[in-house]
């Protein structure tokens, strides 16, 4: 069999609701490794947020913050930073409107609070304690992404006034603000192209409305059971929940794996 290319989301994709890795899932992508495919990540998280995952996985090569980052075999190959000047605005806007802001990097991320329970709340359901305090840690570095902490709804004043920054809703109290123009499509790409691949070699898998691009970039594209509508309409089929060994059971139907 040619090889091909794999990308895998991460939250509600390689983890479940509890943010574990299914045994049977690393099994999976250990096959796939052996059987000569390549295996890479494509999320929305920063990338301090999953190394101990790609470190497990044995994964070199990764899209992150939804695309405005990406590695190959641990070489930054394409970056795509927040407007400076813009996103000081952004902050002085935020501020005026008591939402809460986290910046994030490559590296770490800082929150422009002390603490706010929106904060506390979406980041810990992802497993992450809410970040330090540290509001100048937008000046002098690039900022990749930006969380926008408001109820569902508020964000859209904001959409309006910022055409610099998308704006995508992960959390009933959190928004993911990134540079105009990305999705994990345009990483791939990225990664493709680096190994010579056609976009017939590549597969995805993913299940939230930040996956839809990618979903929509490829025939061979998988939503998984828990995935929301908009992805489930992208993507060329449906596999079972994440608990129910829907990723596993899709590479076993596409031959991928036994």
């Amino acid at each position: 069999m040619e090889q091909k290319i794999l990308f895998f989301d991460i939250d509600g994709t390689l983890l479940d609701e509890e943010k574990k890795l299914p045994a049977s899932t690393e099994a999976a992508i250990a096959e796939l490794k052996k059987q000569g495919h390549y295996v890479a990540i494509a999320t929305g998280r920063a990338p301090f947020m999953f190394a101990e995952l790609r470190k497990r996985l044995q994964v070199n090569s990764f899209i992150s913050f939804n695309g405005s980052y990406v590695e190959f075999e641990g070489e930054a190959i394409y970056k795509k930073a927040l407007d400076p000047d813009a996103l000081k605005y952004f902050t002085e806007y935020a501020t005026k409107n008591d939402h809460p802001v986290v910046y994030l990097d490559h590296r770490d991320m800082k929150a422009n609070v002390p603490h706010h329970p929106h904060i506390e709340a979406s980041l810990g359901s992802l497993k992450f304690d809410h970040p330090a305090f540290d509001e100048s840690y937008l000046q002098g570095r690039n900022i990749y992404q930006t969380l926008l902490f408001c109820a569902e709804g508020e964000e859209k004043p904001y959409e309006e006034k910022f055409g610099d920054f998308d704006f995508i809703r992960w959390h009933e109290v959190s928004t993911d603000v990134l540079p105009a123009g990305g999705s994990k499509a345009i990483g791939i790409e990225k990664v493709m192209n680096r190994l010579g691949a056609s976009r017939d070699d590549v597969y995805v898998f993913g299940d939230g409305p930040n996956d839809v691009e990618m979903l929509q970039f490829t025939k061979n594209s998988v939503a998984m059971g828990n995935s929301v509508p908009q992805a489930k309409a992208a993507a060329a089929v449906q596999t079972a929940h994440v608990s129910e060994d829907g990723l596993v059971k899709a590479l076993r139907n596409f031959g991928l794996i036994k």
